[in-house]
């Protein structure tokens, strides 16, 4: 069965990163440029939450605040649920269903690793469906994506 270790090994290394006092116009700016839907934000080194296209909607467009003038910090997200290297694909696609995300913090011992996110798990559940499943987790996770219940 795949871990989050295989996960993050078959992920290029992590080029998306902001420091959380950067504008969000150019937190905006940078999600296009490297085409991706969320940026981690970091500050000296450490992880702080990320930012994601959802946060910007919901964070900045829906409580009229102004992209130009708002920092990251101030609407991104940091409550993110923790997976650990050990643990299984299955268990991923299982906590993003049970937290309703589409993001889960990868942590190595006390150590920030990376982020897996929802298509991380369903790249996996397509290239290789017997080894990634026992029960119908996937079956799951899918539903809830369809039906806009995973955010």
């Amino acid at each position: 069965m795949r871990t989050v270790k295989d996960l993050l090994a078959s992920k290029p290394h992590a080029f998306n990163s902001i420091g959380p006092d950067a504008k969000v116009i150019d937190a905006l700016s940078m999600l296009n440029s490297v085409d991706l839907s969320y940026l981690i934000v970091m500050d000296n080194g450490e992880y702080k939450g990320i930012f994601c296209e959802r946060d910007y909607t919901r964070n900045v467009i829906l409580k009229g605040r102004n992209s130009s003038t708002s920092t990251v910090r101030e609407v991104m997200t940091i409550d993110l649920p923790i997976v650990h290297m050990n643990e299984t694909v299955e268990h991923c696609m299982n906590k993003m269903i049970t937290h309703k995300t589409r993001y889960l913090l990868a942590y190595d011992a006390d150590k920030f690793a990376g982020v897996i996110t929802i298509h991380d798990l369903l790249r996996q559940v397509i290239m290789n469906r017997e080894m990634v499943f026992d029960n119908g987790a996937a079956a799951k996770l899918l539903e809830h994506e369809e039906k806009g219940k995973v955010f």
